[in-house]
């Protein structure tokens, strides 16, 4: 090599080196707390430093650099697979209603779930319907634990229920999950309700319409009249319809919504026929009532109402679940039912026969509700209030292809 070039060479790599030495220095020089200046931006008011510290922690900034972090912590190896379990838990009078259900809120079914409540011991879940009922307790505050269940992740903590030792007449807020469908039950042993204003008829029964200054006419139905064209029964003149929302099984008690009950509501409405409901009760005491009138809350909490919601008390053939209840008894499933529903906004009242309101109920302690009579003959004998009154079972309505029953009503009057 050439000493000219030789020497040049030396002299580059050493300026190089005593850069780099002097960019160290100057850095140590600046490690109390200042950044080294970058850029500077200046405006109007202010002039900005922009430092390599503020440079690192716009970096750190950027949402689209970094993937986003999980707000859960995900599970890894063998809980990759298990399910994650949930509880709910609610008292309505001395109990504690306890459902296990996934992260959709709905009940987790098929498998034998045990709970533990402190003090008491372990409740399983016998029917693997992710519920269990724990009766008969004491007021006061328990803490429920569900056990660990292979397969499943339980809650780590055991939740705290109050126990109530009076009945509010409240709607309850989880009774959707106690709702079934028919799809889910055997419907020809639970929905067996029978007409007891038929064996009160006599020949004056009158199967048309009938015009009132005095009433509106209008309809009930439920899944017994099918597909309707509520169009058409609009333009037939119908101006009310009560609508069946669903019912209580008389063999197992199972709370059951009507199958037909969502599109008869939205039906009518979209028709411009006003709209009221009723449930058929085999409640066998008030905190049943109490749980299907938040069943009738829950089912119609989407929809506005023009009438009461009725509770439906009548046979259900001799051998229902309630069918043999004393009328003190039956009264006051009513009055629950009817109280529940005004105290959550609603107007309330009661559907029955001559005959039930007469022998099988103290109608007397029903006045403060909407009485709906069922006889079927010219005119009704019945002595007390009537606020609308069902006259036939054996009705013919364009747009309805069964018998449907025939009423007027003499609450707008």
């Amino acid at each position: 090599m050439d000493s000219k070039v030789r020497n040049l060479t030396i002299l580059a790599v050493v300026s190089v080196m005593l850069l780099v030495i002097g960019l160290v220095f100057y850095i140590n020089q600046k490690e109390q707390g200042n950044a080294l200046t970058i850029g500077i931006a200046t405006s109007a008011n202010a002039t900005y430093e922009t430092t390599l510290d503020d440079a690192f922690r716009d970096f750190l900034k950027d949402e689209l650099f970094f993937d986003p972090m999980p707000t859960t912590t995900p599970l890894s190896g063998e809980n990759a697979t298990q399910q994650q379990l949930f509880m709910t838990a609610t008292s309505v009078l001395q109990d504690i209603r306890v459902s296990i259900v996934d992260e959709n809120g709905e009940p987790v079914t098929g498998q034998s779930f045990y709970i533990r409540i402190e003090e008491l011991g372990e409740y399983k879940d016998l029917d693997q319907d992710g519920m269990i009922y724990v009766p008969e307790l004491s007021a006061g505050d328990y803490y429920v634990e569900l056990e660990k269940i292979d397969g499943y992740q339980v809650p780590l903590d055991p939740m705290r229920v109050t126990v109530k030792d009076q009945l509010e007449f409240t709607v309850i807020d989880d009774i959707s999950l106690y709702i079934c469908s028919e799809d889910e039950i055997n419907a020809e042993l639970e929905d067996t309700e029978m007409v007891d204003a038929i064996e009160d008829a006599d020949e004056t029964e009158n199967t048309g319409r009938i015009d009132s200054a005095d009433a509106v006419f209008g309809i009930d139905v439920s899944k017994w009249q099918k597909e309707i064209d509520w169009a058409r029964v609009a333009a037939s003149g119908v101006d009310f319809v009560i609508i069946r929302c669903g019912y209580r099984g008389s063999s197992t008690g199972c709370l059951v919504e009507d199958p037909y009950f969502k599109q008869n509501i939205e039906g009518a409405r979209a028709a411009g026929i006003e709209v009221g409901v009723y449930f058929f009760t085999q409640a066998i005491n008030n905190v049943e009532a109490v749980e299907e009138a938040s069943m009738v809350a829950t089912l119609c909490a989407d929809y506005q109402l023009d009438y009461p919601v009725f509770i439906d008390t009548e046979s259900a053939g001799g051998a229902g679940r309630a069918d043999g209840l004393d009328a003190a008894t039956r009264t006051e499933i009513c009055t629950a039912f009817c109280t529940t529903l005004e105290n959550a906004g609603y107007h309330a009242g009661v559907y029955a026969s001559r005959n039930w309101y007469e022998n099988h109920l103290n109608d007397e302690e029903l006045t403060e509700f909407a009485i709906w009579d069922a006889e079927y003959r010219e005119s009704p004998i019945y002595q007390g209030n009537i606020d609308l009154w069902q006259y036939t079972s054996n009705g013919s309505i364009d747009g309805i292809t069964t018998r449907v029953d025939l009423n007027l009503s003499y609450m707008n009057e």
